[in-house]
């Protein structure tokens, strides 16, 4: 009775956790592997299973197309956003210029209002843009990749700048005495010993730029230049969202697995950086 009152319910209240956590992940497994594939259908425990939602997503739907484009949007944008940010949460850190303070006040001040507050004067913007340059206009992909690097500065810099602060000057200095330029001595001094706030940073501008919808929902209306939350949001429009709901379950399950592999990929920068800069310091 004594360990039920000092310990036992804290593995209750865990155990209670985990499974409330768990609830709609298996529920969304559940209607991914429903046969009927329905809402109205579907049930925590399914009573049969099988792969039609996943053959349909592809046969019926531009899925293939949408996973190609948040990919390759993804993907750049969020390399893109990652590197002028490293670029210039380095100079907000180690230099000083006129302007510094104002600059990094003013970066802080802007991230305050959400981007989608500009959304009628982008939209407008991009119309004019679509009429003489349609390469990167509505419907593209480059279009939208310049769109969110519109945003790249602000959160990211602050916290890399933070990391950066932590990292001794006299590594530079002594750099610096090497005859090493600045350039030099942040890709091959600096860079290896602040790589887990990279690997942290990258990761987190992937996952919310693979999971924006807002903007990418106004920006892309052709199907096939769409991606995946704006292609899947459309198989629930309408009297279609009882019909498609295992489809649907069966996109969310698959566009998880981007995020889950490049958590993958960054883990081991994150403990090397570490280890790295616990030797290095």
């Amino acid at each position: 009775m004594t360990w039920v009152k000092s310990v036992g319910w804290r593995h209750l209240v865990g155990v209670g956790a985990v499974l409330f956590s768990l609830f709609p992940i298996v529920f969304v497994v559940s209607a991914a592997l429903n046969p009927l594939g329905t809402l109205s259908s579907s049930e925590l425990l399914p009573t049969g299973f099988t792969a039609r939602n996943f053959l349909d997503l592809f046969a019926e739907h531009a899925f293939a197309r949408w996973y190609g484009n948040s990919l390759l949007i993804a993907g750049l944008a969020s390399g893109a956003a990652v590197f002028i940010s490293m670029l210039a949460a380095y100079a907000f850190s180690r230099m000083r210029f006129r302007g510094r303070r104002v600059g990094l006040l003013s970066l802080l001040m802007i991230q305050m209002f959400p981007q989608f507050l500009a959304i009628v004067t982008i939209y407008l913007m991009f119309t004019t843009i679509t009429e003489y340059w349609p390469a990167i206009g509505f419907n593209t992909a480059w279009g939208l990749i310049i769109l969110y690097l519109g945003g790249a500065l602000g959160v990211n810099t602050w916290l890399m700048k933070g990391f950066f602060d932590t990292v001794p000057k006299e590594l530079d200095e002594s750099a610096t005495m090497d005859g090493a330029s600045h350039a030099q001595a942040f890709f091959r001094i600096i860079l290896p010993l602040v790589m887990p706030i990279i690997a942290v940073t990258g990761l987190l501008v992937f996952i919310a730029t693979i999971n924006e919808f807002l903007l990418a929902n106004i920006f892309l209306t052709d199907t096939n230049a769409k991606t995946l939350p704006v292609g899947l949001y459309g198989l629930l429009g309408g009297e279609s969202r009882n019909v498609n709901f295992g489809v649907f379950c069966a996109g969310s399950l698959l566009t998880a697995i981007p995020t889950v592999l490049v958590f993958q990929f960054l883990q081991r920068y994150i403990v090397s950086g570490l280890t790295a800069g616990s030797v290095k310091g």
